[in-house]
């Protein structure tokens, strides 16, 4: 989560620029497709288009909408981070850019937002699907909490405490946090 201040590259190699984003891209084009392929048979997705009430098609719009700003954050990773959404490749400096500026997971939660337009759209609510979906979000956010924010508390140290008492976790603020 790089702070605004150093969104322009101090690097000697300019084109280590796109090579960092380039691989931030890849990275989570390879997890979104990752969860594409696994996910929609464990929540019950049937592409079936005719049984599908028209109105479910309306979830098509949070659902890209989601989707944009996860990829929008993959971006900011590469970016202005230095980085990967992946914790072996994480990045160089704190994203404070973009959608970081209103909520400090913008990533989960567009992904969140996205996979929720699919289920309305595709999906069948059924008690393992629930408790699948459940578990998932549950353990995204014990991760955040006890694996990423320690991390980064440790690695950003003051910055990213100032970070933390401006932005909240979760539901994003109305405006935009500018130091």
């Amino acid at each position: 989560m790089t702070s605004g201040h150093d969104a322009v590259s101090q690097d000697k190699n300019p084109g280590s620029d796109w090579l960092t984003t380039l691989a931030s891209l890849v990275v989570g084009a390879a997890f979104l497709g990752l969860w594409f392929w696994l996910l929609p048979s464990w929540l019950g997705f049937r592409v079936d288009l005719s049984g599908a009430a028209r109105w479910r098609w309306i979830a098509a719009i949070p659902s890209v909408l989601g989707f944009a700003v996860a990829l929008r954050c993959v971006w900011d990773f590469g970016r202005t981070g230095h980085g990967t959404p992946a914790p072996i490749a994480p990045p160089q400096r704190l994203v404070v850019v973009g959608f970081y500026r209103y909520v400090r997971n913008p990533m989960y939660v567009g992904f969140f937002v996205g996979w929720t337009g699919l289920w309305v759209i595709f999906g069948r609510a059924n008690l393992a699907a629930i408790i699948v979906a459940a578990i998932v979000v549950v353990g995204v956010a014990l991760f955040v909490r006890f694996y990423e924010e320690p991390t980064l508390r440790k690695k950003f140290g003051a910055e990213y405490e100032e970070y933390c008492r401006n932005v909240p976790r979760w539901l994003p603020r109305m405006h935009a946090w500018a130091r």
